[in-house]
């Protein structure tokens, strides 16, 4: 199965993080968490989720991961600051594995240089910087592009974590979570 960095900073989206990655684990997938330091606990915006990461970006490279998840919420602008997170990214993205990106975490993949000529949605607030920086921007639920799934935010897990999904295996469709069986939140500004 593939193995998943997930780059998490404080304040992210609880949701964004929980749903996809609770389905990546169900399908056999290990998950890791990355941070800017390793064995920080950070907790959710919504303050309903925690999670400690499993070590600090500096200390992983792009090429030991299948898949790169980067929730929303405020995670995106509080990591898009720290060079090794920012490199880490553009790195990932040069190896044309998938990225999946949720709500405000487009902010990484600006702040990186690599949505110029991509086809991408995001949060409604982060549109103008992803067309500002050069992607076609859609108000879909799910954008593919390349290597790139892209999401609006918590109402589009479902099918923003089938997405992923499909991608790790090949094509092959996944059953579908129900949506009563996690809470999702809406966002808030």
């Amino acid at each position: 199965m593939a193995k998943i960095a997930c780059l998490v900073g404080p304040e992210f989206e609880d949701s964004e993080l929980a749903f996809p990655v609770k389905r990546l684990q169900e399908a056999g997938h290990e998950v890791e968490m990355i941070g800017t330091e390793g064995g920080k606990e950070l907790g959710g915006k919504r303050g309903k989720e925690k999670v400690t990461t499993d070590a600090a970006v500096n200390e992983r490279r792009p090429d030991q991961y299948d898949a790169l998840l980067i929730p929303g919420g405020h995670s995106p602008d509080h990591l898009r600051v720290h060079h090794d997170v920012v490199q880490f990214v553009r790195e990932f993205a040069g190896t044309g594995r998938p990225i999946a990106t949720i709500c405000h975490g487009p902010q990484l993949l600006i702040e990186a240089g690599v949505v110029a000529g991509k086809k991408m949605t995001s949060w409604p607030s982060v549109r103008t910087d992803l067309k500002n920086a050069g992607a076609e921007v859609v108000d879909e639920e799910v954008v593919e592009d390349g290597s790139f799934i892209t999401s609006r935010g918590p109402d589009d897990l479902e099918a923003f974590s089938g997405a992923i999904l499909e991608r790790l295996h090949g094509g092959e469709q996944m059953e579908a979570a129900s949506p009563t069986e996690m809470e999702r939140p809406q966002p808030g500004a």
